[in-house]
């Protein structure tokens, strides 16, 4: 049983106009966002979760001289999954017959689409003027390289490891079974990508920031996954992630609840004798002789911003305290 992972190149990170100088921001004239952190992602075809994730950070220096980059890439986010079976299917820009090779002898099989200018394909292949729906084959040593042509004057290369036999089918299209698997498996990171349409992410010049952003984004995504997956719920997205940010934001009011009652316990509700200051309530108040504070927030407080308390029986303090302590 085969599981089947898609590698592509996730949307850069956008950053706002700035002088931060950093050495693997990327250009990119196709993306909204032109200025950005590329990111390589590797996430699951089924259920859309990410599995491994890489920054670009430049040029490495423990690549391998001679090793293409979306080789190095490759083997690395794939490398949790190696000799357990898997298919990864690639865009043009990682698929090679080196890369196919090297998976295959890991247990992994490729299915992915060529460039047409790429080295590696033969020079009887690389012509354009061919009848419309026809099919080509070309074999090698664990892969074949499948030549179809939708329409005229159009020629698509895919290459896979996982298809010895290569059948088309008995429609007017006469599609290889190559070509219709990569559409069906083709788009899972670019569907991962528009689910982040639900982001906490916001303006900002500093880049880590930016990238922090990412990581909430994608590990938001990845819960909901598993609750799905592990609860047998089906809920929507926005639903989880509103109630994820309430349970999160709830630990930290409580923490801060605690902090701020163990200061108001270690304080004294009023100031020891001789010490003065202006109101700190409202900044349009010019008295600066203000000795009393307010036993809740230790603000000092002048006489125009304090409230006076109603009076009230023992039985109503008390059942008024007993209700604060359960909220």
């Amino acid at each position: 049983m085969t599981c089947s992972h898609a590698v592509s190149e996730q949307r850069p990170i956008s950053l706002l106009q700035s002088l931060t100088r950093c050495c693997f921001l990327q250009y990119s004239a196709t993306k909204p966002d032109k200025f950005g952190i590329k990111f390589w992602v590797a996430c699951d075809l089924k259920s859309k979760y990410i599995c491994n994730v890489l920054p670009y950070l430049g040029k490495d220096p423990s690549r391998p001289n001679g090793e293409r980059l979306s080789e190095t890439v490759v083997m690395r986010l794939m490398e949790p999954f190696m000799d357990k079976g898997r298919t990864v299917t690639t865009d043009n820009f990682f698929t090679s017959l080196s890369l196919a090779q090297r998976l295959l002898s890991r247990k992994i099989t490729i299915l992915g689409a060529v460039n047409k200018s790429h080295w590696e394909i033969p020079q009887s292949a690389r012509q354009m003027d061919r009848t419309e729906f026809t099919t080509q084959v070309f074999s090698t040593t664990g892969a074949t390289l499948t030549v179809y042509a939708p329409k005229w004057k159009k020629v698509v290369y895919i290459l896979s490891s996982m298809h010895s036999v290569v059948e088309t089918e008995d429609t007017t299209k006469r599609k290889p079974n190559t070509v219709t698997q990569y559409n069906n498996t083709k788009c899972g990171v670019d569907v991962m990508d528009q689910m982040r349409e639900y982001s906490v992410r916001t303006g900002t010049r500093r880049w880590p920031v930016a990238v922090f952003y990412n990581m909430i984004d994608m590990a938001a995504l990845n819960a909901h996954v598993l609750y799905q997956a592990c609860t047998a719920v089906q809920e929507r997205r926005v639903d989880f992630l509103v109630e994820l940010a309430k349970e999160l934001g709830d630990s930290h009011v409580s923490e801060k609840k605690a902090r701020k009652e163990k200061l108001l316990r270690q304080q004294p509700s009023t100031p020891s004798p001789g010490k003065r200051a202006k109101c700190q309530v409202n900044h349009r108040c010019t008295n600066n002789c203000e000795t009393v504070r307010c036993v809740d927030c230790y603000k000092y407080t002048c006489g125009k911003c304090t409230r006076d308390i109603p009076w009230q029986c023992q039985i109503c303090s008390d059942s008024a305290d007993r209700l604060l302590s359960e909220c």
